[in-house]
């Protein structure tokens, strides 16, 4: 299984939204900048995340777009869904044998999926970055 660009960007931008203060107000601009995204992709995966309900947006003076969902309600199997669609490793497939198997793979790759989130993700960030090698 591979992610998709535009889910790897959207995960990424909701990670650096996540980390600020509720409420918080991102530009296109500055979060293209600061993630190395692409300013036109971004575009992009903004709006479907602002379509599927993760974000909000506002216009004018102080906007852009906002967590509409706290990061430690963000499951990554939702966003990767939102991109790539549903996880099926072998989708129709026909013998029954490998289509239990398989199956038994897309249920553990999805509970993992809903069972992690982007405040983990950034958690994980915070506790690397606080590992300190000075003498």
């Amino acid at each position: 299984m591979k992610l998709s660009k535009k889910a790897e960007y959207a995960l990424r931008a909701l990670v650096a939204m996540g980390r600020e203060p509720e409420g918080a107000n991102f530009s296109i601009q500055d979060l293209s900048r600061s993630e190395h995204i692409p300013l036109k992709f971004l575009e992009q995966i903004l709006l479907a995340l602002k379509n599927g309900g993760l974000l909000r947006s506002k216009r004018g003076v102080g906007g852009g777009y906002q967590l509409v969902t706290r990061p430690h309600r963000i499951t990554l199997g939702e966003v990767v869904a939102l991109f790539d669609g549903p996880f099926d490793p072998l989708p129709g497939a026909e013998h029954a044998a490998l289509g239990d198997i398989f199956g038994e793979l897309r249920q553990q790759v999805n509970q993992w999926f809903e069972k992690h989130t982007i405040a983990q993700v950034i958690e994980r960030e915070q506790s690397r970055e606080s590992v300190s090698f000075d003498i």
